[in-house]
């Protein structure tokens, strides 16, 4: 199965929600398995779309409890490594949506990007070189699965 993280802002506007639900949705469609880090916002939107269309979520969270993942988490990852844990989603998954995101999402970019990974973003804060842009969840997922299926 490939394995697409859906990284962005644990805090995030309704936009950005909507718009990661959907990109979550999208992928639990074509068969892939969706990984993030297992908090709220944009985390826990992508994670509660794949579960809309019966798709396998994996939260890789940064404490060492595994009741702070998101309900809509199916297996749950404690690393206790704060945001060293993004190296573990960069690292898990075969490509990367980042939806909007700060710093934290910035450096899994950034990591992804290293390892040679595909990384797509929708409306990104910074726009780092490799990056591909999209400007819908239906264009950011045909983009990170392109070349994988």
């Amino acid at each position: 199965m490939i394995q697409v993280a859906v990284v962005g802002s644990e805090r995030c506007d309704e936009r950005h929600y909507r718009i990661a639900y959907e990109v979550g949705r999208l992928l639990a469609e074509r068969g892939c398995v969706v990984i993030n880090g297992g908090l709220g916002g944009v985390m826990e939107a992508s994670a509660a779309g794949a579960k809309l269309k019966g798709g396998l979520t994996v939260g890789i969270i940064p404490s060492n409890r595994k009741e702070d993942a998101n309900q809509y988490i199916d297996i749950v990852i404690v690393t206790d490594m704060g945001h060293a844990r993004n190296v573990i989603i960069a690292q898990s998954c075969d490509a990367m949506i980042a939806v909007g995101g700060g710093y934290g999402t910035v450096s899994e970019m950034a990591i992804a990007l290293k390892l040679g990974k595909k990384v797509v973003a929708i409306e990104p804060e910074i726009v780092l070189p490799g990056l591909e842009i999209a400007e819908s969840p239906e264009e950011a997922v045909d983009k990170a699965l392109e070349g994988l299926v």
